[in-house]
């Protein structure tokens, strides 16, 4: 089977489209013939190997993942022998290791199945940027009706997902964008779109309950001027490694000297959250956005243009034709 392959850290010049052998689920596992799987920063930021530390975590220089992507979505085609909740033929959706492949295997408790109403590539859309979009606005930010939320970086793969996911808890919605966004944002569902190329927001007069930050390009003290005294402040992204690090640190020790609050936090595997996801989309509460869409070959392309940092919601491989 072919699938995307790299032994060195580097430019998405490193990816290279091999064959290599078909794998075999094991006992827990799921063969899954890969219809459609999506790129997230993850895979790029461990392409690139970063800093010391990132390199020292993920091997310098012969990176211990040679096998990018994590979102997947296809056909099940054979199960192992523990596997109860799927059979050949199931249309699924969730989580594996190396996605960028024609086959794959995946634990069945990283799995659900996909929704008639939903295709391949929305539903390869849907996994990390779905749940860092519910975990931190449910879990992290407690939202709640008719709370004033406001989502900076809106029109990227999280973004996108978590104006929907905050409307469906019937919050007062804003989404920061650029120009040529607006539009998109509104039609997902944003009461209301601020383009920060003619506005700063952490200027402004409105006070939100809790702001989803994507992007990372404000200060603390900046999201403290129009956060209300309770309100909370998630923290999802970040320009770069060591601005990442810094907010992480200084998140706890902020939280504890005012009366607002200050987390940043990672998403985790969670099958609830996939059934959560798949039932929204099935409802239509939630439609995933997709930017554009590359082959397994063009891989490398779909990374670069990723790593730009410009993706209107998410950048999906198509591997349906390949099939």
């Amino acid at each position: 089977m072919k699938a995307i392959v790299y032994y060195n850290c580097g430019s998405p010049d490193v990816l290279k489209c091999e064959e290599i052998e078909k794998p075999v689920p094991n006992d827990n596992e799921v063969l899954i013939k890969v219809c459609a799987a999506s790129a997230n920063p993850l895979d790029w930021r461990l392409m690139r190997g970063g800093p010391y530390i990132v390199r020292k975590l993920f091997g310098i220089g012969k990176p211990k993942i040679k096998r990018p992507g994590v979102d997947v979505a296809g056909e099940v085609e054979t199960v192992g022998s523990n596997v109860t909740q799927f059979k050949p033929g199931d249309s699924v959706f969730g989580l594996c290791k190396g996605a960028f492949a024609e086959y794959v295997c995946a634990p069945e408790s990283a799995l659900v199945l996909k929704p008639d109403n939903v295709t391949f590539e929305q539903a390869a859309s849907v996994p990390v940027a779905a749940f860092t979009a519910l975990q931190g606005l449910r879990d992290k930010g407690h939202i709640q009706p008719r709370q004033k939320v406001l989502i900076n970086g809106a029109a990227g793969g999280v973004g996108t997902f978590a104006v929907q996911i905050a409307k469906s808890f019937s919050a007062d919605v804003t989404g920061v964008c650029s120009t040529k966004n607006l539009n998109m944002v509104r039609s997902i569902g944003a009461d209301r779109a601020i383009d920060y190329t003619h506005e700063d927001f952490t200027r402004g007069t409105q006070r939100y309950d809790l702001i989803l930050d994507c992007v990372g390009n404000h200060s603390f003290s900046a999201y403290r001027r129009v956060l209300n005294p309770s309100g909370i402040c998630v923290i999802i992204g970040g320009k770069e490694l060591w601005s990442v690090l810094i907010r992480v640190l200084t998140a706890p020790v902020l939280s504890r000297l005012v009366s607002q609050k200050f987390i940043f936090f990672i998403a985790k595997l969670s099958k609830e959250d996939l059934t959560t996801m798949s039932e929204l989309m099935a409802r239509g509460k939630v439609t995933p956005v997709i930017d554009r869409r590359y082959t397994l070959s063009e891989v490398p392309k779909a990374i670069r243009y990723l790593e730009e940092g410009h993706a209107r919601g998410k950048v999906v491989i198509n591997l349906e034709s390949a099939n």
